[in-house]
């Protein structure tokens, strides 16, 4: 952690704070919030809170015409105002004291080391709730724990600074949880998005995760952890489907959100295809498919984009793929080029996914020995995709749905879903090469395969 001398020069040094210091010297200003919190922790921000005592939105439209900046109306009931510098990376937020008073601005503050302020007029720093020194000591508090009640995110939020920080939290804030998790509920689900997406960008996400589901904020975010719960450790998992998929989760290497994400939901299919055989051998046949189509309306709802939706479920759908090739006997070159072509651009996500999910599977039949087989199998793939790579270009599109729809005479279904799916493994395997094969292609299969409409 930073000291108080490092911050205050570096917020002196603000190049675009100082175009605009002649303007917040005009009335007493503050900055304040996520900008200072983040130089003590001596990380870089970009968004800086301005708190002033008389007209925030005639000071955010000085700043917008100083900088050049866009002036945006975000909240005009309580009198907050955004300017995004020409950048798009810079940007101010600008709002009135509550009430016009600096002190119980700081009081309604969701934590402590958000509520160190930075006087503009007097040069010093303002800590009315010693949140330099909560910083210090890695610990979340608040000066009130009616915040949380006013705005339930926060309670999500205490865990988003987990999972990116370590802090821990007090026990007011981790009993107000238990007690009122389900109000998280009220909240905008595309601030609920915002604050997963940090989330799971977290070094300690793991540990978020565990702590979010000891108070019971989890489940009411992702309705599938109670059901994956009830699958106890068996042969091939040391620890129960729960705590396996934070293990898994844990395991990712890469900085990507998204896919840590993907490693924490890839067994949701599990309880729907949980069979035990008579030996006592547990099977989850096809978990893989039900997942991939289970986590579609759960990320919707949060609002995650299509893209990112479209994402995981490949993650999910394709996450015993890569092992399950490069187990057989002779994998010919043939099949792991056809790996390559059906994840690109994804290949190293996938593989990495595999890889960690073998690492978080240790039950009493897997070896040593079927791990590091297993993980250099997964080498072996990976080597021979950086080894094409500069070779591969990406299949043209034969066929799109509205063609599709057009040559069959149907409208958007499962059904369309269903032939473009087919036709792209044609074209994978190179059993459709042009839209004239393509075209026959569609004709045959829905002939063959498809009821009528």
């Amino acid at each position: 952690m930073k000291n108080a001398s490092y911050v205050l020069e570096e917020i002196q040094n603000d190049k675009e704070i100082k175009k605009i210091l002649p303007i917040l010297k005009e009335q007493k200003t503050w900055l304040v919030g996520g900008y200072i919190r983040d130089l003590f922790l001596g990380l870089k921000s970009y968004d800086r809170d301005i708190v002033c005592l008389d007209d925030s939105c005639s000071l955010a439209k000085k700043i917008a015409k100083e900088l050049d900046g866009t002036f945006i109306e975000l909240d005009t009931e309580n009198e907050i105002y955004r300017v995004v510098l020409r950048d798009k990376e810079n940007y101010f937020d600008v709002s009135q004291a509550l009430n016009g008073d600096i002190n119980l601005d700081a009081k309604r503050r969701d934590f402590t080391l958000n509520s160190i302020f930075y006087s503009y007029n007097d040069e010093v720093f303002f800590d009315p709730y010693s949140g330099i020194a909560d910083l210090e000591k890695n610990i979340l508090r608040c000066s009130d724990i009616n915040n949380f009640a006013d705005d339930p995110l926060r309670m999500l939020r205490v865990f988003r600074f987990m999972a990116l920080y370590g802090f821990g939290a007090g026990d007011d804030i981790y009993n107000f949880i238990k007690n009122n998790h389900a109000l998280v509920n009220s909240c905008a689900r595309e601030r609920i998005n915002q604050e997963l997406i940090k989330f799971f960008s977290g070094k300690y996400c793991a540990e978020g995760l565990i702590c979010a589901d000891e108070c019971g904020l989890l489940s009411e975010i992702f309705p599938f952890v109670d059901e994956i719960k009830k699958i106890p450790p068996n042969t091939h998992h040391h620890l129960d489907l729960f705590h396996h998929s934070i293990e898994t989760m844990r395991t990712i290497r890469l900085d990507n959100a998204l896919l840590k994400l993907a490693a924490f939901c890839h067994d949701i299919g599990k309880p729907q295809t949980h069979t035990i055989e008579p030996s006592g051998r547990h099977r989850f046949i096809g978990h893989d498919d039900v997942g991939s189509k289970l986590i579609k309306p759960i990320l919707k709802e949060l609002k995650f984009s299509k893209k990112q939706i479209d994402y995981v479920s490949l993650m999910i759908k394709n996450h015993i793929y890569p092992s399950a090739l490069m187990s057989a006997k002779d994998v010919q070159e043939k099949a792991k080029v056809r790996f390559v072509r059906k994840l690109y651009p994804y290949v190293e996500d996938i593989i990495e996914l595999a890889r960690a999910d073998r690492l978080s599977a240790r039950g009493p039949q897997v070896s040593d020995e079927v791990v590091n087989e297993n993980l250099n199998n997964l080498a072996e793939l990976l080597n021979f995709y950086y080894k094409i790579k500069p070779t591969l270009v990406s299949m043209p599109k034969l066929l799109d749905g509205k063609e599709i729809m057009e040559i069959l005479n149907i409208k958007p279904s499962p059904v369309l879903g269903e032939i473009v799916d087919v036709l792209k493994e044609a074209q994978l395997e190179g059993v459709v090469c042009d839209k004239e094969g393509a075209k026959e292609f569609v004709l045959d299969y829905f002939k063959t395969y498809c009821k009528e409409m």
